[in-house]
């Protein structure tokens, strides 16, 4: 129950600065829902408008009709178990529910009009009315609310049925299909209220009917038992929410269900009723599950349609991520680590530190996220980063379509949440190949960070990845507890992006940049494994002096592409190089398969001689001073290379890319 528990007190620290959130979390007895359909009335229930609140979105090449998200009032039972019979919501609901005749249009739905119209006089005739209550309540009693969207042009009536009319263009698709709808009951209609001298006619964001509502809701559920969460005689239930992740795949998925069939439960021989074995509250319970929804949305915490990590602390929920990428990469190095000038890279300075005296309970945790940022730079590592109790890193995984488990959850020390985090993205750090998209957006075209989450599953797996959930679930559980343990790199996704590097000749020149991607992924991903496994600290920039015989191996690959790269440029050819055909072979028998690249190079050489001479010689010195860096033996070695060769190979890469001599400024045109 301590994830539970978590949640619940996250909640109440969230809700009071939740006025400032672009997406607000659900208070309690009330959901966020789809409405298709916003009727405006006056205080005294006289019809005024009614407008479309659908919206178009394209889908994998097929337009999709949805409704706009509004937070309304909710019951209990409307909210956990709306399919089993009348359960009205509050003051929003579907068309069935709202018209008094609705089966004499529609046989596909039942009538509830009864049900809601009892609910709703109930509430208004409590202590806890509200005057928007009541002025719907009494537009329904005037049975106008066909007549009423028929002349508003959102639907309309042919040979006794509903049908829905798109109210723009004549030429618009069929919402009916596109929207899914087995018939138009289940349209949400949601209620704006307009009065004179009230600022806010909408039902979703009026602080007084909110809380009219809940206090309401409070007053007429009864307590009936002991909250095992709160320790407190309290309103308990056996239903619990669902859509905890808001997928299509997961949106029936719970975290708590109590099955209706108890033959079979493990409670039997220790208990004599399940509500002994666990019973929770429903605001304890609500509260637990609207604060995890709204923490997975804000975050972006999805690794799947069926699964998300998430990482919060009580009083600070805009902590970093655990599989989250920096921002801004370059802000994380404040020392030399190479010849960038020709990068383009991001050099601006930190921003000012931020001062100790900041109250941090009044953001709710930018202090803490900004503190987290000073302390990669360097700048401020000595502010006191243990704010609060503990973080809390969970994992949801919805296995089936019904059932929902926590697959991880542990509490971290702020101190050792951050140092790990740190140390991911320092020891993982490497050159990483921005995207087409990031290009064109402004970002430099190389940039220094430890890989994203996604770039790593593109890495190791390639296409296959995008439409495989199980292998982005898998591997991004693999890679938290070296992301926030500190444990190695998993040796299998470390080769396998290794070998995938190595296979440049499967990309077309076009996408020449996915496959720098990739390199760069896979030169990360072993220099952390060399880090935290084999005790081996390799620089960014180019280590002239090593003389580990993969290592060089890669660097003579290097100068060989780029020789060829330039002739093949100054003669306009557009094709792949010997030395990236040949590079998966070359890992595989290097020293046979350097004779071969080195004996291709000949006729590129001869034909620049005349022509730029001095590009030669500078790379013929290259490549003895390469070669006298060998062991003979090691050299004469036809081992297969690990991993280590594509450090030298990028970073003598990214060397004659950006190094220049008096005499081959031409080189700026590889890249």
């Amino acid at each position: 129950m301590s994830w539970l528990g978590k949640l619940y007190k996250t909640y109440d620290q969230a809700i009071i600065l939740n006025e400032d959130e672009t997406q607000p979390i659900e208070p309690v007895y009330h959901k966020s829902e789809k409405c298709h359909i916003l009727i405006t009335i006056t205080e005294h229930g006289e019809f005024i408008k009614a407008t479309s609140l659908l919206i178009e979105q394209q889908s994998k090449n097929k337009t999709i009709i949805k409704g706009t998200n509004n937070i309304i009032p909710v019951t209990p039972k409307s909210l956990t178990g709306k399919t089993s019979g009348p359960a009205p919501y509050g003051l929003a609901e579907k068309l069935h529910y709202l018209v008094h005749n609705y089966q004499e249009f529609d046989l596909l739905k039942k009538n509830y009009f009864n049900e809601y119209y009892n609910a709703l006089t109930e509430w208004c005739s409590s202590n806890y009315s509200h005057w928007k209550a009541e002025a719907i309540k009494i537009y329904l009693q005037n049975h106008t609310i066909i007549d009423d969207l028929t002349t508003s042009k959102l639907i309309y009536i042919d040979n006794n049925n509903f049908k829905l009319k798109w109210n723009k263009k004549d030429d618009k698709p069929n919402v009916y299909q596109l929207s899914g709808f087995k018939t138009f009951g289940d349209l949400v209609i949601t209620w704006e209220v307009y009065k004179p001298g009230y600022s806010d006619s909408s039902i979703s964001n009026d602080m007084t009917l909110i809380n009219s509502w809940i206090n309401y809701q409070r007053n007429i559920n009864v307590k009936n038992g002991i909250c095992h969460l709160l320790g407190e005689n309290s309103f308990c239930i056996n239903t619990h929410p669902k859509s905890i992740i808001q997928t299509k795949e997961a949106a029936g998925s719970k975290l708590i269900s109590t099955p209706s069939n108890t033959s079979y439960l493990t409670y039997q021989g220790r208990f004599t009723s399940p509500d002994q074995a666990c019973q929770i509250s429903f605001e304890a319970s609500q509260k637990a599950h609207n604060v995890l929804r709204w923490l997975i949305k804000r975050s972006n915490a999805l690794t799947s349609p069926q699964s998300a990590i998430i990482a919060w602390a009580v009083n600070q929920p805009n902590i970093p991520q655990p599989l989250e990428s920096l921002d801004e990469p370059e802000a994380l190095f404040a020392d030399d680590w190479g010849n960038v000038d020709n990068l383009t890279l991001n050099t601006e300075s930190a921003s000012t530190p931020i001062e100790p005296t900041l109250d941090h309970s009044k953001d709710l945790g930018q202090r803490f996220g900004h503190l987290f940022s000073e302390k990669l730079k360097g700048k401020f590592s000595g502010a006191p980063l243990a704010l609060t109790d503990s973080i809390v890193i969970m994992a949801l995984d919805s296995a089936t379509p019904g059932r929902m488990g926590v697959t991880y959850y542990r509490d971290f020390q702020p101190t050792e949440y951050l140092s790990n985090l740190e140390a991911w993205h320092l020891d993982c750090a490497w050159w990483q190949r921005a995207s087409k998209e990031k290009q064109q957006a402004g970002k430099p075209k190389w940039y220094r960070s430890a890989p994203s989450n996604w770039a790593i599953l593109e890495a190791v797996y390639g296409d296959i990845i995008k439409s495989n959930d199980a292998l982005k679930k898998n591997l991004s559980e693999r890679l938290l507890s070296s992301i926030i343990d500190k444990q190695s790199i998993p040796l299998d996704i470390m080769r396998r992006a290794t070998h995938r590097a190595t296979q440049r000749h499967s990309f077309k020149l076009d996408q020449q940049w996915q496959w720098e991607q990739n390199l760069g992924v896979a030169c990360a991903l072993y220099r952390g494994y060399a880090i935290r496994t084999l005790g081996r600290h390799y620089a960014m920039a180019l280590e002239t002096n090593n003389t580990s015989r993969d290592y060089l191996y890669g660097r003579l690959l290097a100068v060989a592409e780029n020789i060829e790269q330039f002739s093949l440029d100054k003669s306009g050819e557009k094709r792949l190089t010997n030395a990236g055909r040949l590079m998966q072979r070359f890992a595989d028998r290097p020293f046979s398969t350097w004779k071969t690249i080195e004996l291709s190079l000949l006729p590129y050489i001869q034909r620049l001689q005349n022509t730029h001479g001095g590009f030669i010689t500078t790379r013929k010195q290259l490549l003895d001073q390469i070669h006298s860096l060998f062991n003979s033996d090691s050299f004469n070695s036809d081992k297969a290379l690990s991993a280590e060769f594509l450090l030298g190979f990028h970073s003598q890469r990214l060397e004659l890319m950006t190094k220049k001599t008096t005499t081959e400024s031409e080189l700026d045109l590889i890249n």
